[in-house]
């Protein structure tokens, strides 16, 4: 199978109806130019901060969340499959940080709440998702009509075992909606694509929002949205500006190089094994 993945990175405002109608002009302007797949990125409704984010928070099972009914409509006008970042998700008293995934019928074919939560003590900063947001309870994978795709939120791709995980129920590509801020993007978020991608040989989609140097925030981001090969090639990548990456890949290329380096075959099952309950 050989596709086109549009990547949004979309510059987010304060104002929430205003991000709703440029993510749906971006989902449009991905759509002409043939892409199959669009994914927007983490938190692309709202900026991320902690202060606010349960003043945007949407109870999407209820099915009058005003940033999944704007993604239903547009999937289906034009017959795409869209990873719709995430935005924060109300159910009862918890908060979630959740990705909702749409295919072209309009449909919510799946729904991924961020497993790993970042908590961190950098040097001059502190943050901690964990204070905001409740835990996600289980891996995303989900069969699309571009094919079996898993789904992780920003800090999910540090632990690659959940990457893992989805190669093993048959994943061809991860899509990692995020938002890596300054101190850790440079050195981590393509690293982490890349090693995700090489250790699985699949590819990776990883969508960050465009960065605000002008915008005093809590959380500045580093952008650099990518999609990255099964040999850890960078496909398509873009800067920390508003932009939308549009990358081609084949599926056919996975058994190419699965075939001339067979890691699944390699691997000492007597010493280590992955146990999927």
């Amino acid at each position: 199978m050989q596709f086109k993945i549009a990547l949004c990175q979309m510059l987010v405002s304060p104002i929430k109806e205003n991000n709703i109608s440029h993510a749906r002009s971006l989902i449009r302007g991905a759509a002409e130019k043939d892409a199959k797949l669009v994914v927007l990125p983490e938190m692309w409704c709202c900026p991320y901060s902690m202060k606010t984010l349960r003043d945007h928070a949407e109870d999407i099972d209820a099915k009058s969340s005003p940033s999944i009914s704007m993604l239903s409509e547009a999937a289906a006008y034009h017959k795409i499959t869209i990873v719709g970042g995430s935005i924060p998700e109300k159910s009862g008293e918890k908060l979630f940080n959740t990705c909702c995934v749409l295919g072209p019928d309009g449909e919510i074919k799946a729904k991924h709440r961020k497993l790993h939560l970042f908590d961190a003590d950098l040097p001059g900063e502190s943050f901690r998702e964990s204070d905001t947001f409740a835990y996600g309870d289980g891996p995303t994978i989900v069969d699309t009509e571009v094919g079996k795709i898993g789904i992780g939120i920003c800090h999910d791709i540090r632990f690659p075992e959940l990457s893992i995980l989805y190669r093993s129920r048959g994943a061809y590509l991860i899509c990692f909606p995020g938002a890596f801020n300054m101190s850790t993007g440079e050195l981590l978020w393509e690293l982490m694509q890349r090693s995700r991608a090489v250790d699985n040989q699949l590819f990776v989609a990883a969508c960050s929002p465009a960065r605000d140097a002008d915008v005093n925030s809590d959380y500045m981001i580093w952008g650099h949205s990518s999609l990255v090969g099964p040999f850890g090639e960078i496909i398509a990548t873009t800067g920390h500006e508003e932009d939308v990456v549009i990358g081609e890949i084949d599926y056919s290329i996975l058994q190419t190089r699965r075939e001339n380096l067979p890691l699944e075959k390699q691997k000492r099952g007597d010493i280590y094994q992955l146990i999927d309950s």
